[in-house]
C-alpha cells in the first residue's frame, strides 16, 4: 500500500475479551493494513492481557473506561455511548479509519481530516428489528418498555445524524449497503470482510450429520433449524451458547444434540466432516457459512441478506454452485429444501474442493488489497478538495 499520511488513528468500539467476532477481525486486518496506527475505543480490556494481539499497545479510551463495570458490561451504557465516542480527541490525525457496528463512525472530525468508515451493520435493534427486539426482550416487556422505545428512538436520530460524518462508508456486503441507503441515505462502496479460510481443511471424510454454529440467541433462529430438524428426524449437532439454549434444549428431539461453546480446534473438526452447514437467521454477512464452505460443507441457509453475496444456489443453475438457499425464514421452508437435498443426495453436486476454492476469495489478503483501493481513493479525493479549497476565489471587479 502507497505511502499515508501519518500519523494514523483506528477507532473501534471496544476491545474486550468476549468480542472477538467480526468486527474484531476486521480491526486485526486493518492495523497493519495501516502500519500500526493509534488504536481508539470506548474501553480497552485486551492491551494488557497476556497473549492477545493487542498486548502492550496504546490504546486511547472514553470515560466509560472508568465507570463500573465499564470494560466487561460495555453496552450497559448504551444511552451514554454516542457521547463517549465524540469525547474521543483526534485532532491530531489526517487520517481517520474506523470500524463501526454501533457508534464508532460518530467520532467528530475536522473538513481537513478524511475519515474512512467501514460498517458492519447500521444498529439492528434501532431500526428495521427494533419491534422484535422490543418482542424478545424482558426489559421491552417489563413497565420500562416506553422508557427503552425513547431511547431507541434518541439512538435513531443520532445514528442518522452521524452517518453523515464519515468522507466514505465502506460495507460489509450488499444487504448492509442496501440497509445504509435505506436508513442514512448514503451510498457505500462493499468490501466483504476477512475469513480466516486457512485454519480449515477441506479434504476430510465427510460425516452424515448436519451442523449449526452460532451466537443462540433469538434473531439468529435456531429454533427455526431445531424444530426443522425435529421434523425430518435428520443428525443435527448444534455448537454456540446463549440465552435461546434452554429453550433449545427443551424443544430439541433426540436426533438434535446441542454441544455447547467449543473451542476452535473442535468447531474446524465439525465443519471439515460434516454433511452441510445450516442456518435460517438474516445476517448482515455471515462469516460461519463461509467458513463452512473453506472447510469442504455445503450450505443450506435463507436467500436473504449476506448470504446472497456469499453462497451460490445449486437451484439457480450458477456455476460453481456453492449450497442450497430456501425462500422463507420458516420451518416448512428450511424443511422442504433439507429433504430435497437429503433425498436427492446433492452433496455431490457440491464437492468440496470446488467450495474452498470459492470460499479462497474471502481470505484476509483479498480484504486487505480491496481495502488498500478504497482508503487510497478516498484520500486522494480528499487531497483533491483540499487543493480546491485553498484556491484563492477569483470576483470579477466592477
Amino acid at each position: 500500500m502507497p505511502a499515508l499520511p501519518g500519523p494514523i488513528a483506528l477507532v473501534h468500539e471496544w476491545f474486550t475479551p468476549r468480542s472477538v467476532g467480526g468486527a474484531e477481525l476486521v480491526v486485526r486486518e486493518l492495523d497493519p493494513l495501516l502500519d500500526q496506527p493509534q488504536l481508539f475505543a470506548l474501553v480497552d480490556g485486551e492491551s494488557r492481557h497476556t497473549g492477545s494481539w493487542l498486548q502492550g499497545r496504546s490504546i486511547r479510551t472514553s470515560f466509560i473506561q472508568r465507570l463500573p463495570a465499564g470494560v466487561t458490561h460495555v453496552q450497559q451504557y448504551l444511552p451514554l455511548l454516542p457521547l463517549a465516542i465524540e469525547q474521543l480527541d483526534l485532532a491530531d490525525y489526517p487520517l481517520v479509519v474506523s470500524s463501526s457496528h454501533l457508534v464508532a463512525k460518530g467520532v467528530l472530525t475536522s473538513p481537513d481530516q478524511c475519515h474512512v468508515s467501514y460498517v458492519h451493520t447500521p444498529v439492528r435493534y434501532a431500526w428495521d428489528q427494533m419491534h422484535a427486539y422490543l418482542r424478545q426482550s424482558a426489559l421491552g416487556r417489563s413497565g420500562l418498555g416506553p422508557f427503552i422505545r425513547w431511547q431507541l428512538h434518541a439512538l435513531r436520530q443520532w445514528d442518522l445524524a452521524s452517518s453523515r460524518r464519515p468522507d466514505q462508508l465502506v460495507a460489509n456486503s450488499r444487504f448492509t449497503a442496501q440497509r445504509i441507503q435505506r436508513y442514512w441515505g448514503r451510498e457505500a462502496a462493499v468490501v466483504h470482510p476477512p475469513v480466516a479460510v486457512d485454519r480449515f481443511r477441506w479434504d476430510q471424510p465427510r460425516d452424515d450429520v448436519y451442523l449449526c454454529l452460532c451466537r443462540l440467541v433469538p434473531y439468529k433462529r435456531v429454533d427455526l433449524v431445531v424444530e426443522a430438524f425435529n421434523r425430518t428426524g435428520l443428525p443435527l449437532l448444534v455448537v454456540g451458547d446463549g440465552p435461546e439454549r434452554a429453550r433449545l434444549e427443551a424443544m430439541a428431539k433426540p436426533n438434535v444434540q446441542l454441544l455447547g461453546r467449543l473451542n476452535q480446534e473442535q468447531v474446524s473438526a465439525l465443519m471439515s466432516r460434516c454433511r452441510a452447514y445450516v442456518y435460517a437467521g438474516l445476517e448482515d454477512f455471515g462469516i460461519a457459512p463461509v467458513e463452512a464452505m473453506a472447510a469442504g460443507a455445503p450450505v443450506i441457509g435463507l436467500a436473504q441478506g449476506g448470504l446472497l453475496d456469499t453462497v451460490r444456489c445449486l437451484s439457480s443453475g450458477c456455476s460453481q454452485p456453492t449450497g442450497l438457499l430456501f425462500p422463507h425464514q420458516s420451518v416448512a421452508s428450511l424443511v422442504a429444501a433439507l429433504e430435497h437435498f437429503h433425498q436427492q443426495r446433492l452433496w455431490h453436486d457440491l464437492p468440496a474442493e470446488g467450495l474452498r476454492a470459492w470460499a479462497e476469495q474471502f481470505a484476509p489478503h483479498h480484504f486487505r488489497a480491496r481495502m488498500a483501493v478504497v482508503i487510497e481513493r478516498a484520500w486522494a479525493l480528499h487531497q483533491r478538495e483540499l487543493q480546491a479549497r485553498s484556491q484563492p476565489l477569483s470576483v470579477p471587479l466592477g
